[in-house]
């Protein structure tokens, strides 16, 4: 083998090489600077432009997408965790400025406990990440968190977190973020059920005086409104057992995006498209 050629194969391995170092360089920056976004809360404004009262109280979003946002672009699922932490901020401002004073955010379902555990554990290792930056600002935006599902089967490793972040905000009323956590639509009516015959065991309650309004009020969701419109993302069209009793009248549009993706202007326009001009008669 000639030296020239000898050379030409060392240029050709240097060049792989460097993409391949490139490559790699990449994937960590880009994880650095997902890490450094989601710490974010209201910091600084995400929203470009001001609107306009939605004219809706309760918004419900299923924040599908964030594994396939990441694997199209190469990166480990807990990125894409990660940067769907950056929308809940945006959609907060978006709610402030538009009256809507529930956010309600499908975080966690009962069945996403059967995935791996070390795609759980990044999970868990986002609370007090998230949390710790977010809490100063929601305490001075008066943002009240709650966090809503099978409470006997929050983590461990999350616990503590969410206490915290509830007792410290648990006062406020500008705008309320519920954190659907080890959460299930079909659970929570089971669970409702069961706390309606113990109190008509004891003597707490007359079956005569059972009725929706009764019913609705021992749900996990109890202490707020049904849902005007649900969101969901991930190019899906079902609720996949969210809000199941709630959603009787609340509209729904699916997005072909992925969570990362949605933008207050996407929700925006959702808004306007089944509230603008429509009087809702439930039926009436």
């Amino acid at each position: 083998m000639s030296r020239t050629q000898i050379m030409r194969i060392s240029l050709v391995f240097a060049v792989l090489g460097g993409i391949v170092a490139g490559v790699v360089w990449h994937e960590r920056i880009t994880g650095f600077l997902i890490s450094l976004r989601c710490c974010r809360f209201f910091e600084k404004s995400h929203t470009k432009r001001s609107y306009q009262s939605s004219g809706i109280k309760h918004l419900a979003c299923i924040m599908d997408g964030n594994r396939r946002w990441a694997k199209e672009r190469g990166l480990p699922p807990e990125m894409g965790h990660e940067k769907g932490v950056e929308p809940i901020r945006s959609l907060a401002e978006y709610c402030g400025q538009t009256g809507i004073k529930y956010l309600t955010l499908y975080t966690f379902s009962l069945e996403n406990l059967k995935r791996s555990e070390k795609e759980k554990k990044a999970i868990w290792k986002l609370f007090p990440k998230v949390f710790g930056k977010w809490s100063k600002e929601l305490i001075k935006n008066e943002v009240k968190i709650k966090f809503v599902g099978d409470r006997s089967l929050f983590p461990q490793e999350a616990l503590a977190t969410i206490e915290d972040i509830e007792k410290s905000t648990e006062g406020f009323a500008k705008l309320q973020i519920n954190f659907m956590f080890c959460y299930g639509g079909r659970q929570e009516i089971v669970a409702a059920a069961k706390n309606i015959v113990k109190k008509v065991k004891n003597g707490l309650l007359k079956e005569e005086n059972i009725d929706e309004l009764t019913f609705g009020n021992e749900l996990w969701t109890g202490d707020m409104p049904p849902p005007d419109l649900i969101i969901r993302t991930g190019k899906h069209s079902r609720l996949s057992n969210y809000l199941l009793y709630q959603a009787a009248y609340s509209e729904l549009a699916f997005l072909d995006c992925y969570w990362p993706d949605i933008t207050p202007e996407i929700v925006d326009e959702c808004i306007c498209s089944k509230f603008k001009g429509e009087q809702r008669n439930f039926g009436v």
